[in-house]
């Protein structure tokens, strides 16, 4: 009886030490990150094992993003005395919102390898821990990075732009400590004086020894309408800097647009159209007397700004010889640039026909196009309206 007793005690004692030296830890040296920081954890287990199979998933949460951001690591190492295997995996935790924010529990199921051979299952369980998040320092989205780097390339000086000169630029924003979607989202470059293109972006996040790496590409063709000197506006984009422990400021600054000698023969083109003034006198005559037939058959009276809208609807314009001399040449800039003048003058938006002309002057490899049957369908189009 005394003998069992002491088997039994023998057991659980072997059991106890066991246990005791095998365990599995969150580890962290980050105790108040503002939202979106990187935050690096080291899940670490000190098994004294042989261990075979092994199976750990880092809990989801709504309240943080994660990533891991190295292969697990085994090795041999002495703790306590005792010569144990150590796993080691590394984790960048973001946090999405303020306030106490609780990680884990984190279990590891383990297969290891008994004295006599056989095989046995064992989980061991990390404890939660808890952050303390601060709010993001700014009135910004979040975004922390330990360092922002933000580049502007332009394919020609654009406040010398040469007549049909189509403007490239690519801004390029990296950011080491972040993931891909903290970056902000593709500025607004639109303007009423502008024609734009945006190229598909380019978003990833890329694993390096110094952390993960954040990248977004953006990409324009720009074309002023006229050659009218005309400024782009600036954009800033305001990030926390995790080392300075300071808000800063990327910017992208503001660009001068315009052609080299504007004011000599942009417009020449339109000029030339008013020349035959009686012409244009007579049918701007007869369009304010139609417009009036109008008003007089009970349809009441009309605003200043409509009727010349009327009116202007319903004469070919200042801009058609442009139009059909550029038609005739293949000139694409210059009709585009023609015909915009003409939808402003007649104070009318453009119509679908308008996206077709804009995905033939900004195509990489531009397959055949008939501008003259392009203006055709673009008159047609105005007339139905």
């Amino acid at each position: 009886m005394v003998i069992r007793i002491l088997l039994a005690w023998a057991m659980l004692a072997g059991a106890a030490l066991a246990q005791g030296d095998t365990r599995l830890m969150i580890l962290h040296d980050h105790g108040a990150p503002v939202v979106s920081e990187m935050v690096e954890l080291t899940i670490r287990g000190e098994y004294d094992l042989t261990v075979s199979l092994e199976d750990m998933e880092f809990p989801n949460s709504p309240d943080y993003d994660w990533i891991q951001v190295a292969r697990d690591d085994w090795h041999k190492e002495r703790v306590n005395g005792r010569l144990l295997q150590i796993f080691e995996r590394k984790v960048a935790l973001f946090p999405r919102r303020d306030g106490p924010l609780a990680v884990g529990p984190v279990s590891h199921k383990l297969t290891y390898v008994l004295d006599n051979g056989q095989r046995a299952e064992t989980t061991v369980t990390a404890p939660p821990i808890s952050l303390a998040v601060r709010p993001f320092p700014a009135d910004a989205p979040p975004l922390s990075a330990r360092q922002l780097t933000l580049t502007d390339e332009l394919s020609a000086e654009p406040g010398r732009l040469k007549k049909d000169e189509i403007l490239t630029r690519r801004v390029t924003v990296e950011a080491l400590g972040t993931l891909s979607h903290h970056l902000p989202a593709r500025p607004d470059l639109s303007e009423p004086w502008l024609i734009l293109f945006s190229q598909p972006e380019i978003r990833e996040t890329v694993l390096t020894e110094a952390g993960p790496v954040a990248r977004v590409v953006w990409e324009w063709q720009l074309r002023p309408r006229t050659g009218e000197p005309a400024i782009l506006h600036a954009e800033a984009t305001s990030w926390f800097d995790t080392d300075s422990r300071q808000v800063e400021v990327a910017p992208l600054k503001p660009i001068p647009f315009g052609f080299v000698g504007f004011g000599s023969n942009f417009g020449a083109s339109d000029q030339v159209a008013w020349r035959n003034w009686p012409l244009a006198a007579a049918a701007l005559g007869g369009g304010m007397a139609a417009s009036l037939a109008l008003m007089l058959q009970g349809r009441g009276l009309m605003p200043l700004a409509g009727i010349r809208r009327r009116i202007r609807r319903r004469l070919p314009g200042p801009h058609a010889r442009a139009m059909h001399r550029a038609a005739v040449a293949g000139d694409l800039p210059a009709l585009r640039a023609a015909a915009d003048r003409h939808l402003r003058w007649r104070g009318q938006p453009a119509p679908p026909i308008m996206a077709d002309l804009d995905r033939q002057l900004f195509a990489s490899a531009p397959p055949g196009f008939d501008a003259r049957r392009w203006l055709a369908g673009f008159r047609r189009m105005l007339r139905q309206a």
